[in-house]
């Protein structure tokens, strides 16, 4: 992502568990960089979750991110929060990638699954000032109307991403159902899940 101007580069954090990456992922990040006003997609996966959610591990997503998103021009696949270390909090990320790239002007890549979540981020009007959202909609996601709480949820626009749902697939892996998941997650991800059997059951 070198600068070809003076000009700051717009660039897109899309940080997430990615647990594992899947095809809602990639349309998204897709979709970004052909309609909004971006130079770049950051992507950023979770090292430790500040909700404790239990993740595979971070090498391992950040492998199966490389591989469903790396090869999409104008993305960077990129490991800071482990970098970083101890619990993932988006603050920290934001105020430490505009202090390393202080040509860089962020936005902050969400999907309008993650609006009802954001009074529980640290400090999300922060954020919001320092990367303002990029909110794209997701079928058979219902957020909260945007509102006047102690944080300004951002309006959900008309969903343009499919339903896909992490958690089903890792139940679906879990099961051994293969054929369940083949259209919702790329086929190099399914490879490497099933070349390091990933998401299994301890019997299976």
């Amino acid at each position: 992502m070198a600068a070809e101007s003076s000009e700051p580069q717009r660039i897109a954090i899309f940080g997430g568990s990615f647990n594992p990456p899947h095809v809602a992922h990639v349309l998204a990040v897709v979709y970004a960089l052909s309609t909004a006003p971006i130079d770049g997609v950051l992507v950023v996966p979770v090292f430790h979750h500040p909700f404790a959610k239990e993740l595979a591990s971070f090498e391992e997503r950040l492998a199966m991110c490389e591989r469903a998103l790396g090869w999409i021009p104008r993305v960077v696949v990129s490991p800071v929060e482990r970098d970083l270390g101890g619990a993932s909090l988006t603050l920290r990320t934001v105020e430490h990638l505009a202090a390393a790239h202080p040509d860089w002007s962020l936005r902050l890549l969400i999907g309008s699954d993650v609006l009802g979540d954001l009074p529980k981020w640290h400090r999300f009007d922060r954020i919001a000032a320092m990367a303002p959202p990029l909110v794209l909609g997701r079928v058979g996601v219902v957020p909260p109307p945007p509102g006047d709480g102690p944080i300004s949820i951002p309006a959900a626009p008309l969903p343009v991403l499919p339903r896909v749902s992490s958690t089903e697939i890792r139940a679906a892996l879990a099961a051994g159902d293969l054929d369940a998941v083949r259209a919702r997650v790329p086929a190099s991800v399914l490879d490497y899940i099933e070349a390091h059997r990933l998401y299994r059951r301890a019997d299976s």
